[in-house]
């Protein structure tokens, strides 16, 4: 994932400590009912699409504009699925992010799926029932995606 302009800004004053950011993540469907993956360029693996909002963009404003500037294909987000606090990520360089997702049901609208950017290695559409391999965060994410369920977040709290 590409470091956005405002967190190397602020990276210049805060260095390594732990940034708690907004990010978002896209479950885009065709009309095949497929869902739109990428082998992220970082650690070669299969994944959902997603990013950081910019400085006073909308979550789904940015879901949408992710999913066209990584894969070509265009799409509208139609609803929050989950919200989740993540753990903290500790990055090659030292870096420690934070992460509050919110993980948009999006449908595909035009565009053809394509490797649009550095950040994916390969793009393309999966059936749900023959996807390549996936972290259990991509596979909560397209489950809820497909129960059309209310919005999931984690119940639990921390005292």
């Amino acid at each position: 994932m590409a470091t956005p302009d405002f967190i190397t800004t602020l990276r210049e004053s805060a260095g390594h400590q732990l940034l708690w950011l907004p990010g978002v993540t896209a479950v885009v469907f065709d009309d095949a009912g497929r869902v739109l993956l990428n082998r992220r360029s970082d650690n070669r693996m299969w994944s959902l699409i997603g990013g950081i909002p910019d400085p006073g963009e909308q979550p789904a404003a940015c879901a949408v504009r992710e999913v066209e500037e990584e894969t070509a294909v265009r799409c509208v987000a139609e609803r929050v699925v989950v919200v989740q606090a993540l753990s903290p990520v500790r990055y090659d360089n030292g870096d420690v992010c934070q992460y509050m997702d919110i993980t948009f049901h999006c449908r595909a609208v035009g565009g053809e799926a394509r490797v649009n950017d550095d950040e994916s290695l390969d793009v393309g559409w999966f059936a749900v029932d023959s996807l390549p391999d996936l972290n259990e965060f991509g596979v909560l994410r397209i489950k809820q995606a497909m129960a059309e369920a209310p919005t999931w977040f984690d119940p639990m709290t921390s005292l």
